[in-house]
């Protein structure tokens, strides 16, 4: 019998309208455009309207994909999406977006698991694809981070835009889809990159709010520190286990967190910048959205059959590196 591999069919994105771009950020904190390209290679990035949550993009990435191929919501299996900033605490953001696109065979879950959030669902959807037990699986990439960014921080409100990306998955036979996983933790991360307050650990009173504890903090330094190491770390990994050289690999498509630590990803992984796909300048970090929006911008960029290896770093900490065979023409 063939081995059953969990093949990407289709992608699908949303982005909000309104942009939010360096220029605008010039007159609401101390930086500038130039400041802001060098340190991160971002020049815009999209912000939802307040009032929306998360599930709105993620209901609209997933039926750009039931439209575009033509899907019958019924046909679906299960919902995975990947997010920190959910619609609310308690409730799968997951069963609404299942309810709202017409999924009612399909059962659905959030997946937190930060800036690697999409990467840890993949792995996840693939394991059911694999079981042989479910055929197609919606996983989305959606997170709303201008809802946990303080825009009076110049540290961290120049990185994070808001947006959604999907896939989906289904069982191939041709040896196409996911290869091989890598995919690590380390719980020292929560110290540098954290919401402190919202959580068991410290619930809402009206002095956390006061305090600003509701936003995202981040020790950029230490954070770029350890992304640098463990993404190209863990995608060296994969290409070793995989017997791949960087001739092999047609694409690396990495979560777009900071352009410095693409680059040198890449760079350790001896990838030319021809096979480096990225979008950061125009979206910035939308945290578990980034790897699917790719995906979705380049889809007519790739073939099958190609390499493509995923890398991925995020809050927690959380990090891996994935290795995939394409599996359509567009």
């Amino acid at each position: 019998m063939k081995k059953i591999h969990a093949s990407i069919t289709a992608v699908g994105s949303y982005l909000p309208e309104h942009v939010l771009s360096n220029d605008d950020l010039e007159k609401m904190v101390d930086t500038n455009n130039k400041w802001i390209i060098t340190r991160t290679g971002i020049k815009e990035r999209r912000i939802l309207k307040k009032g929306i949550g998360v599930s709105f993009m993620a209901i609209k990435a997933a039926q750009s994909i039931l439209k575009k191929n033509n899907i019958n919501p019924l046909e679906i299996d299960m919902v995975i999406v990947a997010t920190i900033t959910p619609d609310m605490h308690a409730t799968a953001t997951a069963a609404y977006v299942a309810s709202e696109i017409g999924a009612n065979n399909a059962f659905g879950y959030d997946l937190n698991a930060a800036c690697s959030g999409f990467l840890f669902g993949m792995s996840t959807a693939s394991v059911y694809i694999e079981s042989g037990r479910y055929r197609k699986i919606l996983l989305i990439g959606a997170d709303k981070m201008s809802s946990i960014v303080d825009y009076t921080d110049r540290n961290t409100c120049i990185i994070f835009g808001d947006g959604a990306g999907a896939v989906l998955l289904e069982p191939n036979l041709e040896g196409m889809g996911v290869q091989d996983e890598y995919l690590r933790t380390n719980g020292i991360g929560r110290n540098f990159l954290r919401i402190e307050s919202g959580g068991s650990q410290m619930p809402t009173t009206v002095e956390t709010a006061k305090n600003k504890k509701h936003f995202i903090y981040q020790d950029g330094q230490n954070v770029f520190k350890h992304a640098v190491s463990k993404m190209a770390d863990a995608s060296e990994e994969i290409m070793k286990r995989n017997s791949l050289t960087n001739f092999d690999i047609n694409y690396l498509i990495a979560h777009q967190a900071n352009k410095r630590i693409i680059d040198a990803t890449a760079s350790r992984m001896g990838i030319i910048d021809d096979k480096v796909l990225m979008n950061i300048e125009r979206y910035g970090n939308t945290t578990a959205a980034t790897i699917p929006l790719i995906l979705s911008d380049y889809e007519l960029k790739l073939k099958k059959e190609d390499k493509i290896i995923f890398a991925a770093f995020g809050a927690g900490f959380t990090w891996g590196a994935m290795y995939l065979k394409w599996g359509y023409n567009s």
